[in-house]
């Protein structure tokens, strides 16, 4: 009987971390929707620092749908392990990208949906070996975590780099580049998720019958959590406006679970268990998520697609029995040598062409 409950809260798990991705990844289409109508009516854009988006029903739709997904993916977490339900967030990443291209003609071409996949393999993998995070039990014991020094150092960090971005980055750079707003996201983003997880040990204090009101950190978590939540909302909403979903979605997920990751490490000190394995996968999985992002980024203007791939390949094919029966090759073109080049003259002669002049020269 406990093995069979077992497996059905497996399932149960399972199916609220793909429900979870499913409604995330088409928060992000509803959103871009929303604010392409805004656009099209003339109201001033997010990304311009407008704020009409909260008359729009669509954007709200897609805040709705971000909200069940992130709800179900917190009660994924209760059904199935961290180990299964982390790694599928990766999910709403191609859901994103999938929808975005029927419903808003954005278009990856071959080297970004490889990005993208690198990515997402990356993510996976790093996450897969991550250490486990230590248990807590009580608001005291995470209290007794928050004033940690090493912590305290990093959230200090955190705040600083995010005063930086919003203030001094963002003004000059924040409509071109497009991490500078995900930076932001991100890095606000660690210290949102240690917000919820602190007030997920405050609501479990509350339904066992202890008094949580009156504890100064449960109201001090929940402070933070607004002001990180809407902070990403704003910053996010901007990245959306002016950059395209298909790259937005996947590089603000890498670097927000990468941020996570790193915050959770410095909060609850698993690293110092983990077997050299998990050091090599955690590595290998950070390295793959750079490549993913190069090819993201490097080659996102480029028209590249198999369809192209194959048609130059067959260009190739045709070219090759042509050069087999005296045309130049690609190689002797890029010598500088025309075919007329080498079918004039003796072996041992070459034409020189000084000032319009042509001479025959012996060598």
């Amino acid at each position: 009987m406990g093995q069979d409950r077992g497996k059905y809260d497996f399932y149960l798990g399972l199916g609220l971390a793909v429900s979870s991705s499913i409604f995330i990844g088409g928060s992000f289409i509803l959103k871009k929707k929303g604010l392409l109508r805004l656009a099209r009516k003339g109201s001033m854009r997010a990304g311009q620092g407008g704020h009409a988006y909260l008359k729009e029903w669509l954007w709200w739709a897609g805040l709705l749908s971000m909200g069940a997904g992130e709800a179900a993916n917190f009660a994924a977490y209760a059904f199935a392990p961290a180990t299964l339900v982390t790694p599928l967030g990766a999910l709403s990443v191609l859901v994103s990208a999938v929808l975005s291209s029927h419903f808003l003609t954005e278009r990856l071409n071959l080297h970004g949906k490889l990005g993208c996949l690198l990515s997402i393999l990356g993510s996976t993998t790093m996450v897969i070996h991550a250490p486990k995070e230590e248990e807590i039990s009580s608001l005291e014991h995470m209290a007794e975590k928050l004033v940690d020094p090493g912590f305290f150092v990093f959230a200090t960090l955190v705040i600083i780099v995010a005063l930086i971005f919003i203030f001094v980055v963002a003004p000059r750079h924040g409509q071109t580049n497009i991490l500078v707003y995900i930076t932001i996201c991100s890095v606000i983003g660690a210290l949102s998720v240690s917000c919820v997880k602190g007030l997920g040990i405050a609501i479990k204090e509350a339904v066992a019958g202890h008094s949580v009101a009156s504890n100064p950190l449960a109201w001090i978590l929940l402070l933070g959590l607004v002001a990180c939540v809407s902070t990403q909302i704003n910053y996010l909403n901007k990245a959306l406006d002016i950059f395209n979903t298909s790259l937005v979605t996947p590089i603000y997920y890498v670097f927000f679970t990468t941020s996570v990751l790193s915050c959770s490490a410095i909060l609850f000190k698993e690293w110092g268990h983990m077997g050299a394995g998990d050091v090599i996968g955690t590595l290998s999985g950070f390295l793959t998520i750079i490549v993913g992002i190069f090819l993201l980024h490097a080659f996102k203007d480029v028209s590249v697609s198999l369809a192209s791939l194959a048609v130059s390949m067959r260009k190739e094919e045709r070219a090759s029995p042509a050069a087999a029966n005296g045309t130049a090759t690609h190689y002797d073109l890029l010598r500088g040598e025309s075919p007329e080049d080498m079918e004039m003259g003796p072996p041992f002669e070459s034409v020189s062409r000084r000032n319009g002049a042509m001479t025959l020269c012996d060598h």
